[in-house]
C-alpha cells in the first residue's frame, strides 16, 4: 500500500528529516528533480514553460525546475506573484536568474502564450480562503488550461486543502506531482474533479507518525485467494441480507444486493424480507434463497425465533437496506447487536435506527460492527453538520470507530475505511455510481467478502469498497456516467474480480 500523510504529519516528517541531517535545500533539490523527471517520463516538457511561483518552499521547487529546464534547453519563464522568498527558495531563485532565466510579475505576462504552465503557488499547507489577488491568478491559469495549456501542479493544486480535498477555488491540473507522500487531499471530496492525473514523487522522507494507506490491487488480492477444488459452498461463507418493506419493496434493489454477493464469491446468500414481499423478491433472486420475515402491512415484525434461525451459521449479515425505521426494525437491530456473533454490516435505514441505539450497546455489541454511511448519514449518526464532516472525514471517522468499537466505511468520491486505529483510503469509483441502489450493491459485496474473510475485517471492508469502485468504473466506461444504474455495477463485478489476476 502507498502511504498517505496528513499535512501535519508531512510537515513534522519534513522537519525531522532536516533535523536528522538532510539540509532543506537538498530536499528542495530532490523535489524539483523528481517533479522534472516525472513530467519528462509521462508527458515531456513542451516549451516555452511558465512557472507560476508564490512565496514559500513550493515556489522553491519551481525555481529548481526552472534550472533543470534551462540545462535541458527548454525555454522557461518564472512568473512571480510575491516579492517574498523562503531561505532555500531564494538561493535557487538567484541561481535561476543568474543563469539567464527571465523572471516577470504576474500582471505582466499572458498565460495563454505558454503550452505548459507549472503551478507553484501554494503547497499542502494551504488552508482557508484564497486571497483575491491570488484567486485572479488561479482563474487565469484555469482559463489558459481551457485554451489548451497543459497545467502541472507541484505537490497539490493551489487552493485545494491538503487534508480534505475541499476548495472554493483551486487550480485545475492535467498532472499533479505529489512530493514525499500523497496527502488525503489528493483523493477526498473534490480531488478527482480537479486532478486529471496524479503521481507521487518520493524524496527520502520517512513518516514521523503512522501514515494512512492507499488501498491497491495487490492488497485486495489478499481477500480473493485462489479457490481449491477440495471446497464447497460452505467454505466461502453463508451470508444474509435483511431489508425491504412495503414502502421500499425494492425487489430489484434486493436482487442487486444478492447478485453482488454471489458475484463476489458468497457460498450461499439468503435474502430476508417481509413475508408479504416474498414472492416478488423470490422471482428476482434466482441464485439466492429467500427467508420470509413476519410482517404487518409490509413492514417487518420482529420475531426472535425467526432471527435466531436466520443468524445460525451466517458469517456476515447486511442489515437495513429499504427496511424502514419502525420500532420493530429497531428491536431487530438491537437484538442483532446483542446476540449475533458474526460480522454485522449496517447501512441505509439501519444506520438511522443505529443513531437511536445507546452508545454502550454499540460499543459492547457482540458482532464485529461495520457501518457504511454516506456523508449525510454520518452527519445524522454523529450530530456533526455535513460541511464539518466533509472538512474532517478522516478524523471524524476515526474517532467514531474508536468510540463505538466499530469499523467505519465513510463513502465519498474516495472512501475512508478505519477501525479507529488504522486508516485506509480507497480511490476506486466514479461519478456514474451516484445513483439509487449503489449503496445496496456495496452492502452485498461487503457481505460476501467479509463472509469469506472473517479474520480480515478491516482489509475486507476496504477490499469490498475497492471491488465496488472498480466494477463501477468498468460499468461507466461502457454505459456512460449519465445512463449508468446500480445493476450495471453488479454486471461488472466478475470483471473487477478477474482484473485482480
Amino acid at each position: 500500500m502507498e502511504r498517505i500523510l496528513s499535512v501535519a504529519n508531512m510537515r513534522n516528517s519534513d522537519a525531522a528529516t532536516i533535523e536528522g541531517g538532510v539540509p532543506g535545500a537538498e530536499l528542495m533539490m530532490r523535489a524539483g528533480c523528481g517533479i522534472y523527471d516525472a513530467v519528462s517520463k509521462r508527458h515531456g516538457w513542451k516549451g516555452p514553460v511558465l512557472i507560476v511561483c508564490g512565496s514559500g518552499n513550493n515556489a522553491g521547487d519551481g525555481y529548481v525546475i526552472a534550472g533543470l529546464l534551462k540545462e535541458a534547453g527548454t525555454e522557461c519563464t518564472l512568473c512571480l506573484t510575491s516579492d517574498k522568498f523562503s531561505d532555500d527558495g531564494k538561493m535557487y531563485f538567484d541561481r535561476a536568474v543568474e543563469s539567464g532565466i527571465k523572471a516577470v510579475k504576474a500582471e505582466d505576462v499572458d498565460f495563454d502564450g505558454f503550452p505548459t504552465i507549472v503551478d507553484c503557488l501554494y503547497g499542502t499547507g494551504f488552508h482557508g480562503k484564497v486571497k483575491e489577488s491570488v484567486a485572479d491568478i488561479i482563474r487565469r491559469m484555469n482559463k489558459a488550461r481551457e485554451n489548451g495549456s497543459f497545467v502541472i501542479s507541484v505537490d497539490i493544486n493551489s487552493g485545494l486543502n491538503g487534508d480534505n480535498g475541499m476548495s472554493a477555488l483551486c487550480v485545475i491540473s492535467d498532472l499533479t506531482v505529489s512530493i514525499g507522500d500523497y496527502k488525503p487531499g489528493h483523493f477526498l471530496n473534490m480531488a478527482k474533479d480537479v486532478m486529471k492525473e496524479k503521481v507521487n514523487c518520493p524524496i527520502g522522507i520517512e513518516p514521523a507518525a503512522p501514515p494512512f494507506y492507499l488501498v491497491g490491487e495487490e492488497d485486495v488480492k489478499e481477500c480473493f485467494p485462489e479457490r481449491k477444488n477440495f471446497s464447497n459452498k460452505g467454505t466461502y461463507g453463508y451470508v444474509a441480507l435483511i431489508g425491504g418493506s412495503a414502502r421500499y419493496s425494492g425487489a430489484v434493489r434486493l436482487a442487486a444486493m444478492a447478485g453482488a454477493a454471489m458475484r463476489c464469491g458468497a457460498g450461499v446468500c439468503t435474502v430476508a424480507c417481509p413475508k408479504s414481499l416474498k414472492d416478488m423478491v423470490a422471482a428476482a433472486v434466482l441464485e439466492s434463497t429467500v427467508f420470509p420475515l413476519s410482517d404487518s402491512e409490509g413492514d417487518i415484525v420482529f420475531d426472535e425465533g425467526e432471527f435466531r434461525e436466520l443468524m445460525a451459521n451466517r458469517k456476515a449479515i447486511a442489515f437495513g437496506m429499504g427496511i424502514g425505521k419502525s420500532e420493530e426494525t429497531k428491536k431487530a437491530l438491537r437484538f442483532l447487536l446483542k446476540e449475533y456473533t458474526g460480522i454485522l454490516i449496517v447501512d441505509a435505514d439501519g444506520l438511522n435506527c443505529l443513531s437511536e441505539v445507546p452508545d454502550d450497546e454499540i460499543f459492547n455489541c457482540v458482532p464485529r460492527l461495520v457501518i457504511t454511511p454516506h456523508v449525510k448519514e454520518f452527519s445524522r449518526l454523529t450530530g456533526v453538520d455535513v460541511a464539518a464532516v466533509l472538512e474532517n472525514m478522516i478524523p471524524l471517522a476515526k474517532r467514531y470507530a474508536a468510540e463505538k468499537n466499530a469499523y467505519v466505511l465513510l463513502k465519498g468520491p474516495s472512501t475512508v475505511v478505519t477501525d479507529g486505529i488504522d486508516v485506509y483510503i480507497v480511490a476506486e469509483g466514479c461519478p456514474g455510481m451516484a445513483t439509487a441502489g449503489s449503496g445496496d450493491v456495496l452492502s452485498g459485496i461487503l457481505a460476501a467478502v467479509l463472509g469469506a474473510n472473517p479474520d480480515k475485517v478491516l482489509m475486507g471492508v476496504a477490499a469490498g469498497a475497492w471491488i465496488n469502485g472498480r466494477a463501477g468504473s468498468f460499468a461507466q466506461a461502457e454505459m456512460g456516467a449519465v445512463s449508468m444504474i446500480a445493476g450495471d455495477t453488479v454486471s461488472k463485478i466478475a470483471e473487477a474480480v478477474k482484473s485482480l489476476g
